[in-house]
């Protein structure tokens, strides 16, 4: 007996596939880097442009500028890498890669850390080390054990609606406060 392929339903649906493992961005940290700012691992606009916190939503670039009274977001993305490191704050994410639908963290799956204590060992000058939002702040245990202080920090994403940017200004101006870098 002849079947077609409606008569087989799914016996003859294409099989899917795991998406292919995403990579994620190479730390921004110095020998002079003091905080060090972890997110949990670049959304779509930031690998695009394979830029941390491209996104042009994203409150990250608007806070440092506010907590700095400098126009960071008028300059070019190298420049305020250059101006971060200049002021003793470091970037990177808890994550090296993992796969993902979409740019939301709570869609983050076989997720591969990065070496956080190698990292941490190659900045003499590390005070402490701050997680932006809370898929972050999963990793709070392994930066804990650097033996510096860890803070976690309301997440800069335009998803995190519930914080105003007044409220996140605050909490992040205190903890930048406290490290030299305000």
């Amino acid at each position: 007996m002849r079947m077609n392929a409606s008569q087989l339903g799914d016996a003859v649906a294409p099989q899917r596939s795991a998406p292919a493992p995403l990579q994620g961005l190479a730390a921004a940290a110095g020998p002079g880097t003091r905080l060090l700012l972890l997110g949990s691992f670049p959304g779509a606009a930031s690998l695009a442009a394979q830029q941390y916190y491209g996104h042009p939503r994203n409150q990250f670039w608007p806070l440092l500028a506010a907590i700095w009274q400098a126009d960071l977001v008028a300059l070019p993305y190298a420049d305020r890498l250059q101006a971060l490191q200049d002021r003793g704050l470091g970037l990177w994410d808890v994550y090296a890669s993992c796969q993902r639908q979409g740019s939301l963290d709570s869609a983050i799956r076989n997720a591969v850390s990065n070496d956080l204590p190698r990292l941490a060992a190659r900045l003499p000058q590390l005070q402490a080390i701050a997680h932006n939002g809370g898929e972050s702040a999963r990793a709070m245990r392994v930066t804990a054990a650097l033996g510096r202080p860890v803070h976690r920090l309301p997440s800069s994403s335009p998803a995190n609606a519930s914080w105003s940017f007044d409220r996140k200004l605050a909490a992040w101006r205190a903890v930048f406060w406290q490290h030299g870098l305000a």
